[in-house]
């Protein structure tokens, strides 16, 4: 690689970095939640608050919001205004799914991905400037660390989704089972509704809690499902969702519809259970031959190999 082309390279990243240092330092507001949580921070330290206690608040915060939060301050609106308004919507929805929208918002997602993006670059350069790489491998290095920086943010919010529509799914029978015994109990929906927030600590109570706060705010009971079910997007209980709305228009008793849907959905996931244990044996396959099969072979021919040796010479 020529030296000429890789100093280019250190320069254009050394005047990015720069770039972006000096924009940071410019204190936007961009949420006013979170200049009036820095407006409460420093009247805590004005008023004699210790700041073994101030520290200890700030280290319970993510490590998006404690660090790369007052970095890209002034980042987060430049990377804005210069990304569609469809992606920064499709993640805010990906964010709703995987129960992160209270705590980092899109904007901030994004500003973490392109700097990601920038790391991977940074490693790129520096690999190309300290090894000496062919022409091949250093297009690759320079395509693949910014690709990996690109894509690791959005692989790790969609492991997240999906973890959390796996949780609720497994909780979803559980939680129609008391909510049909509180409701045949003489127990309103909505005190249905609170039995389980009550008893439940898993994504889906935290999703019902909020269905209540809103038809506690007003919102129809019909239009708070329907959030529920656009908020979370498991089939399963989306169906509940649309059979719920179903009986309530209709007049039909609540509680056999809860019943209904119980057996129902452990019937779902005793099939579910089912699926993943078949497709055990077909992911287990890749470790066995890769690493107990060389070992078993090993304890098995290793002390007849010396012997096989001398009868082949």
């Amino acid at each position: 690689m020529n030296a000429t082309l890789v100093l280019a390279f250190v320069l254009c990243v050394a005047g990015l970095v720069f770039v972006l240092v000096g924009v940071s330092r410019r204190r936007l507001v961009a949420d006013p939640a979170t200049y009036l949580h820095d407006l409460e921070m420093d009247a805590a330290i004005a008023a004699g608050v210790e700041d073994a206690d101030v520290f200890s608040h700030r280290m319970r915060q993510p490590f998006i919001a404690r660090v790369l939060k007052p970095f890209g301050s002034g980042v987060l609106d430049r990377v804005t205004s210069m990304t569609p308004k469809n992606y920064v919507l499709r993640i805010h929805h990906q964010l709703l799914l995987a129960g992160l929208s209270t705590s980092i918002r899109a904007e901030e997602f994004i500003t973490a991905q392109v700097m990601a993006t920038g790391g991977g670059l940074v490693l790129a350069v520096l690999s190309l400037a300290f090894f000496d790489l062919s022409a091949s491998k250093a297009t690759l290095v320079l395509v693949l660390l910014p690709g990996v920086g690109a894509m690791a943010p959005s692989a790790w919010l969609s492991r997240k989704v999906e973890e959390r529509k796996e949780s609720i799914l497994k909780d979803l029978p559980d939680v129609l089972d008391l909510l049909a015994i509180s409701v045949e109990a003489g127990v309103g929906f909505e005190g249905a509704l609170e039995v389980v927030c009550t008893h439940f600590d898993s994504p889906l109570a935290q999703e019902f809690s909020r269905t209540l706060k809103e038809m506690e705010l007003g919102l129809p009971r019909r239009e708070a499902l329907q959030n529920l079910k656009r908020r979370t997007e498991v089939p399963e209980l989306s169906n509940f969702v649309l059979a719920l709305t179903q009986a309530d228009a209709l007049g039909m008793p609540i509680g056999r519809v809860l019943h209904t849907q119980a057996r129902e959905m452990r019937s779902k996931r005793r099939q579910w259970a089912r699926e993943k244990a078949a497709k055990l044996p077909v992911k287990i396959l890749f470790p066995l031959v890769v690493f107990i099969f060389p070992a078993v072979l090993v304890v098995i021919l290793g002390p007849a190999a010396s012997s096989i040796i001398e009868g082949l010479k």
